[in-house]
């Protein structure tokens, strides 16, 4: 590999990066406009594994509009990336994807801790699945498939821990 193909790599991982924390922030910001804006003009998103639905992006961003108003904060955490960039022949290396696990506690509108803003009372996890285009305007989303893999509800407490 030249240094100058090591340096596209690069440039791309990190723009990937970027757009992924672009999208935890617009889900967690609740900026829908920057969520449409992050997909393909054919993107598409799935929250069915999280009780939510799959569509197209501008649906899927009024779906989460609606529902996560009931949740006063949200933070997710998007760690343990895995990208993998096309191999495929006619792939000239302008699709990818990308594995990624993710936490996000968040916490229910109305909800509070005494003087302070409160612990989360809601927490889920699991893993996403990315599927990414290059385009015109740089990379962005066509695929977002979510597995949530658990999830902690308000008023459960923890199981105790076990010495």
């Amino acid at each position: 590999m030249t240094q100058r193909v090591e340096l596209a790599a690069v440039l791309d991982r990190l723009a990937v990066d970027e757009l992924i924390t672009d999208y935890a922030v617009a889900v967690d910001d609740g900026d829908w406009e920057a969520y449409r804006d992050l997909f393909t003009a054919d993107g598409r998103a799935d929250y069915r594994s999280a009780g939510g639905i799959e569509g197209e992006a501008e649906q899927v961003a009024g779906w989460l509009a609606e529902s996560l108003r009931a949740f006063s904060m949200r933070q997710h955490l998007i760690v343990n990336r895995r990208l993998r960039f096309g191999v495929l022949d006619q792939d000239t290396g302008d699709t990818a994807r990308l594995q990624a696990d993710y936490v996000n506690p968040m916490r229910l509108a109305g909800e509070s801790d005494g003087d302070g803003p409160g612990a989360p009372d809601f927490v889920c996890g699991g893993r996403y699945d990315f599927g990414l285009l290059r385009t015109d305007d740089g990379w962005r989303l066509r695929e977002v498939v979510v597995q949530e893999k658990w999830r902690r509800l308000p008023g459960r407490a923890p199981a105790p821990v076990v010495h």
